[in-house]
C-alpha cells in the first residue's frame, strides 16, 4: 500500500468520523415525542407559576411574606388595556381581575422579578412611597417570573409587604406595552389611563415621589 493510499484512507476515515458526530448530534437536538420544541436560543412557553408551586407548597412562603391582600374590583371596568387579563395574587393564591381592581384608583404599578438586583434594591423604596402617601395612591408590585416561591421568600427577605400580583406570564407589562426592562413602574390615573411609563430603577422613596409627581397623590 503506498503513502498516498494510507493519507486518503485516513482522510476519508476522519470525514466518515465527523458525519457520524454531525447525524449523533443532531439527533439529540431534535425535540421528544410528546415534549415541546425548544431550540438553543428559545425558552419553553411562559407559565403563571411552576408545577412544583402547589397551594400546599406555597403555604409556607406565604406566611413568612405576610402580604396584605390585593385589592378587590372597584368601581368601573378599569384600564382597558387590562382589561380581561386576571392573575393570582401572591397573598393567597386567589384570582384578581387586574383592571377591575386597579379601577378607580390612582396606582404605582411597579413590575420587577426575585432574581433582579435593581428589583430587590427598589422593593423598600417603593413600600417606603406607600407609607407616606398613604391612601391618595395604592402601590401594586407585579412579579414577572414563574417562580412565585422565590419572590414570596424574597419579599419575606426584604420585609416588604405590598399587595402583590403574581404574573408569570408578564400579561400586565405586555398589555400595557412595557418596555423588555426590571424594574419598570407604571403610574395609572383614576380613570385607567397611563400618566407616566417609567422603566428605571429608584434608589429611595424620595426619588420615586419626584418622578411620580402628582398623577398618583
Amino acid at each position: 500500500m503506498t503513502r498516498t493510499t494510507r493519507w486518503t484512507i485516513a482522510i476519508l476515515a476522519v470525514v466518515a468520523a465527523l458525519v457520524v458526530a454531525l447525524v449523533a448530534q443532531l439527533h439529540d437536538g431534535s425535540p421528544q415525542a410528546g415534549g415541546p420544541a425548544v431550540g438553543p436560543n428559545q425558552s419553553p412557553a411562559p407559565r403563571e407559576h411552576r408545577d412544583a408551586d402547589t397551594a400546599a407548597a406555597l403555604a409556607g412562603p406565604r406566611q413568612r411574606a405576610n402580604l396584605p391582600p390585593c385589592p378587590a374590583a372597584g368601581g368601573g371596568p378599569g384600564p382597558e388595556a387590562l382589561r380581561g387579563i386576571t392573575v393570582e395574587c401572591a397573598a393567597d393564591g386567589s384570582p384578581v381581575d387586574v383592571a377591575r381592581a386597579l379601577a378607580g384608583h390612582r396606582v404605582v404599578l411597579n413590575l420587577w422579578a426575585y432574581w433582579c438586583g435593581p428589583c430587590a434594591a427598589e422593593l423598600p423604596a417603593m413600600a417606603e412611597y406607600q407609607r407616606r402617601v398613604g391612601p391618595d395612591a395604592m402601590v401594586v408590585t407585579v412579579h414577572q417570573d414563574e417562580n412565585e416561591t422565590a419572590a414570596l421568600l424574597r419579599l419575606a427577605e426584604l420585609g416588604v409587604r405590598l399587595p402583590t400580583l403574581q404574573d408569570g406570564r408578564r400579561r400586565v407589562a405586555a398589555a400595557l406595552r412595557v418596555v423588555n426592562v426590571m424594574p419598570a413602574t407604571v403610574v395609572l390615573r383614576p380613570d385607567g389611563s397611563v400618566a407616566k411609563m417609567l422603566p428605571r430603577p429608584f434608589a429611595n422613596a424620595d426619588e420615586i415621589a419626584a418622578a411620580v409627581g402628582n398623577d398618583a397623590g
